[in-house]
């Protein structure tokens, strides 16, 4: 039960962010609060990890960081008067088990610029990127690394 009051309390803390503090847009957001709350515990249900704090601080300042970097990148190669990109698709084993933090991954992975997850199976992930001649795998094993900090997990 705390489970589901703390995550509702998240979501609705979220929405409050969103909506700027104002109590006019409540109607919607309780639906939503409520939609995003019924969604986490189809996704991760209670009792299947837990979240570390100092882990949720680091992958948040990670993430931010490499939003930025990433999407400077990709802006810079748009920009270059000639398209220098060489598109690939990799594949990638991890090392994190199956289950919370594996989803999160792919999911975090397609949110950075110039990567999108296109297939997990089992511990498997196809990867494209805009280039391949990019670290790309280092980027991977960071972000794998966090996430694992984020759940408690020991890689």
């Amino acid at each position: 039960m705390s489970a589901i009051l703390v995550r509702g309390l998240l979501f609705a803390l979220v929405w409050w962010i969103l909506a700027g503090g104002r109590a006019d847009g409540w109607g919607v957001g309780l639906v939503f609060v409520v939609l995003a709350l019924l969604v986490s515990l189809r996704l991760n249900p209670p009792g299947q990890g837990h979240l570390s704090l100092p882990g949720l601080f680091g992958f948040v300042g990670f993430f931010l960081v490499q939003s930025v970097r990433g999407g400077v990148q990709v802006a810079a190669m748009a920009l270059r008067p000639r398209l220098a990109l060489a598109p690939a698709q990799l594949e990638i084993g991890l090392r994190l088990p199956p289950g919370p933090a594996t989803r999160m991954l792919t999911a975090t992975l397609s949110l950075l610029p110039g990567t999108l997850s296109v297939q997990l199976e089992g511990d498997r992930l196809r990867l494209h990127a805009l280039d391949g001649r990019l670290p790309i795998e280092a980027e991977v094993r960071a972000a794998e690394m966090r996430i694992a900090r984020l759940f408690g997990v020991r890689l």
